[in-house]
């Protein structure tokens, strides 16, 4: 049964009212994880019976659970790519998604998922800045902060509801794009532990009985597709305000062994989900190039004037900048095959250049400066120790993230999105002009870089001298000065 473009996308007018049971906790609504995670629960649905329900948590005071519950936990996914020289074109209802709940909101509702009889899995993505430890977080707030403390009351409110029965623990898979995910996740969980004098006894539930998988996940997802958006409703024979298109590409790479495997089966989909004992090759590798790839062209595209990735990579200037960057820079570092890492980065370009994703660079913006510290500071400070000078492109790109975070550009404001901490520390360092000394304020933040880079030789000297290009002379000269003067 289809619904007219007048009617609301909700489960009343499709038919779907019967409601799968919960066995998945998803913390983040965004537009990733509704592309990826649930759409690969859906293909297990489908091809291996799991008949498993996703119950969405929003991380953060300000999300879209609202709009999610308006619809019923319905939107539709359109998938656009090139795959061995063919184009792509598909689209899906995806209805998995059982209900959606604010903690902020109703802070009872989120802990009663703690008694849902068939959960066994959480997945979160709650970008890299959102596992992190706050002291401040207590048991008394309703919720805490943070993401590692929400989700510690509510697997000790599980193991006092089921009195810490072993089959009622949980799997635990992270998505956040920081190496280690989940190992750092059950890190911070301990400490809640610690801090809030919590019972041995769950102590040793979560460490006996629950497990942790680190992951790597792949496929790019510009999201909501405003600018197509009459194209897109044209496809429809409903009004869908959580449309979301993505890439045909996915990959998704979970530590784990056979029990896993039988939780998951995979195997019984067509999709390209590994499960392995060592997910480190593959999360260098990707987090390295392809991420490392899109957060050092941001600021500095942006700047340039670009709007798009696929712009980015097909300018002439942009896309030599970019091609520098990953081919003469990063691949130089990776303790791997040269012919495959170079092969690996083609395919990644050839991604960026899908013409069907018109994939926004402001919409990468988001908390830039946590991407830039996990996915290019590496390959810099590793070329810098290996051949003993800075890589130019890398370290021009550090130069263009900390002019993006002046602001404005040209008398315009720039698509910060970032926590409002950062935002105000900036604030403060620009307030001073001299190159050198906002370079030094930035480097020095240890908060920011878990290092002083003050102390990389040369750095902040080079990092003002790009900055002063910059300003001076835009992107494009300051970029071909620069490297005539280092």
């Amino acid at each position: 049964m289809s619904v007219t473009i007048d009617n609301k996308l909700n489960r009343s007018n499709l038919g779907l009212e019967e409601r799968l049971p919960i066995k998945v906790i998803q913390f983040g609504e965004g537009n990733f994880l509704r592309a990826f995670v649930d759409y690969a629960i859906q293909q297990l649905n489908k091809s291996a019976d799991f008949n498993a329900g996703v119950a969405v948590v929003q991380p953060i005071d300000r999300g879209m659970v609202d709009m999610l519950n308006d619809q019923d936990g319905l939107y539709t996914l359109f998938l656009k790519g090139v795959q061995k020289g063919e184009e792509i074109q598909t689209k899906e209802l995806i209805t998995n998604i059982v209900k959606g709940i604010n903690p902020y909101a109703d802070f009872q509702q989120y802990l009663d998922l703690a008694k849902e009889e068939e959960l066994q899995f959480i997945i979160s993505n709650t970008t890299e800045a959102g596992i992190a430890y706050v002291e401040s977080d207590t048991m008394e707030m309703q919720p805490p902060s943070s993401f590692p403390a929400k989700l510690t009351m509510l697997l000790h409110k599980r193991f006092q509801h089921f009195n810490g029965a072993s089959d009622k623990a949980l799997t635990i898979i992270p998505c956040e794009l920081i190496n280690y995910n989940s190992d750092t996740l059950k890190e911070i969980i301990l400490k809640y532990c610690a801090d809030w004098n919590l019972e041995e006894g769950f102590k040793a539930w979560l460490t006996e009985h629950c497990s942790f998988h680190n992951t790597l996940v792949d496929r790019i997802v510009p999201g909501y597709p405003k600018d197509q958006i009459e194209e897109y409703n044209a496809q429809l024979d409903y009004k869908d305000n959580l449309i979301v298109s993505a890439e045909t590409f996915l990959l998704w790479v979970i530590e784990g062994g056979d029990d896993l495997k039988a939780k998951l089966p995979f195997d019984k989909t067509d999709l390209d989900v590994k499960i392995v004992k060592d997910m480190q090759p593959y999360r260098t590798r990707k987090v390295r190039i392809l991420n490392g790839a899109h957060t050092s062209m941001v600021p500095f595209s942006l700047l340039y004037g670009n709007e798009t990735v696929k712009e980015t990579v097909d300018n002439e200037f942009t896309g030599a900048f970019v091609n520098s960057a990953i081919f003469d820079e990063i691949n130089h570092v990776l303790p791997m095959d040269k012919a495959e890492l170079d092969s690996f980065a083609e395919e990644i370009l050839d991604r960026f250049r899908n013409p069907f994703i018109k994939h926004k660079l402001a919409d990468i913006a988001l908390n830039s400066i946590s991407k830039f510290k996990v996915r290019v500071l590496p390959s810099l400070l590793e070329y810098n120790e290996k051949f003993q000078k800075l890589p130019a492109h890398l370290t021009f790109a550090f130069a263009c993230l900390i002019r993006f975070y002046k602001g404005e550009w040209h008398g315009k404001a720039l698509p910060i999105n970032d926590s409002e901490v950062i935002v105000e520390t900036f604030k403060t360092i620009w307030s001073n002009n001299d190159y050198k000394s906002v370079a030094s304020a930035t480097l020095e933040k240890t908060d920011f870089w878990d290092e002083d880079l003050t102390k990389v030789n040369n750095l902040v000297e080079t990092i003002a001298v790009a900055l002063e290009e910059i300003d001076a002379n835009g992107v494009e000269q300051g970029l071909k000065n620069f490297k005539d003067k280092i």
